[in-house]
């Protein structure tokens, strides 16, 4: 089996705690390159993976031995150097959220299919356990109908995380476009959507920036959602769970309710209306906490895409279904409507 040299573009956290180590992880794998805007930055990281270090990313998508990158810019940055990219020739693993607006996205989509590429979009937590077993249990029809459900992600922030600090691009509007909708809530539309098997027609939100000084981006949020079948449900978005993070969703159905990721020993608890409980030890979500990142997935699943020349699990239109929700969150809240997700 050939190697697969990857590049990495923006050496920011996510870069260094998910992208890097699962790439290193990943066998026939080479981190070939990486490229950060800060020169210090990016020869760092080069030297720490014996890569070649790039300040640039149009120089860095010259070097015709590169198959694939990973796009772990600031969102504002994520279509151009994505359709750079594919049009260099390049797989493309994209951060979320995939772009700023659907028009973008769908050049994403554009470019990759005119390249013959793969376009990925990380939305990690289809890969969670406790999340696929939930879409398994719904599908098979073992819960009956869905009624309703709420999901929430929320931490202190990604102050506490980022490496920039309080100092971060996502407290940026100009280079961050939203900010916990971004970060947090397109992760919860993307695994509403997988979960539930169906696509949400309306959404109704208040976004609000009230919890963060020195930002001009959103820090917390509630939507209403419905999908096609009538089911109905919650997410909330924040940046202001100071006490802890809650990546917590639970489903109410037919036949019994599914709690996921809202117990500390069981990722997933079904109590059906017969009375009768199932708890499962799946292994826990990952976090940014210290020692919670193992493998999301992600990259395991973007690199056996390009060997086997398979669809992509998260596709750029699949990354576009899940924007498409959050830019209807940002419309009902601006417009203060019910707002029809197309």
């Amino acid at each position: 089996m050939t190697t697969l040299k990857i590049a990495v573009i923006g050496c920011g956290s996510i870069a260094q705690f998910r992208h890097l180590p699962e790439y290193e992880a990943q066998p026939n794998v080479e981190i070939a390159a990486v490229c950060d805007i800060i020169e210090s930055r990016a020869s760092e990281i080069a030297e720490k993976y014996k890569a070649k270090a790039y300040t640039d990313y149009r120089e860095l998508l010259k070097d015709s031995a590169i198959d694939a990158v990973s796009v772990c810019t600031p969102n504002a940055l994520h279509a151009p150097v994505t359709i750079a990219s594919l049009e260099a020739g390049k797989h493309v693993l994209c951060e979320k959220p995939m772009a700023t607006s659907i028009k973008e996205a769908e050049e994403m989509i554009q470019a990759a299919e005119t390249a013959g590429k793969q376009l990925m979009i990380a939305h990690n937590q289809r890969f969670v356990p406790s999340h696929e077993k939930a879409r398994q249990l719904i599908a098979s029809g073992e819960l009956g109908k869905v009624y309703s459900f709420r999901t929430t992600f929320g931490h202190g922030g990604p102050e506490g995380w980022s490496v920039d600090g309080k100092d971060s691009w996502f407290f940026d509007k100009e280079k961050a476009f939203i900010g916990t909708m971004g970060d947090l809530g397109v992760h919860k539309t993307d695994l509403m959507r997988y979960i539930l098997g169906e696509e949400f027609v309306e959404v109704g939100a208040f976004v609000e920036t009230s919890a963060k000084e020195n930002s001009d981006v959103d820090d917390n949020a509630v939507c209403v959602l419905k999908t096609e079948s009538g089911t109905v449900g919650t997410l909330a978005a924040s940046w202001s769970y100071t006490a802890g993070e809650d990546n917590s969703t639970v489903i109410y159905a037919e036949k019994g309710i599914v709690r996921l990721e809202d117990d500390p020993e069981y990722s997933l608890i079904v109590q059906y209306q017969t009375g009768e409980v199932i708890k499962y030890q799946l292994g826990g979500i990952q976090s940014n906490d210290s020692g919670g990142q193992t493998s999301s997935d992600v990259i395991h699943h973007f690199t056996t895409s390009i060997e086997k020349s398979s669809t992509s699990p998260v596709s750029g239109d699949e990354g576009m279904k899940s924007l498409a929700v959050v830019l209807g969150a940002l419309k009902s809240n601006e417009t203060k409507t019910i707002v029809k997700i197309n």
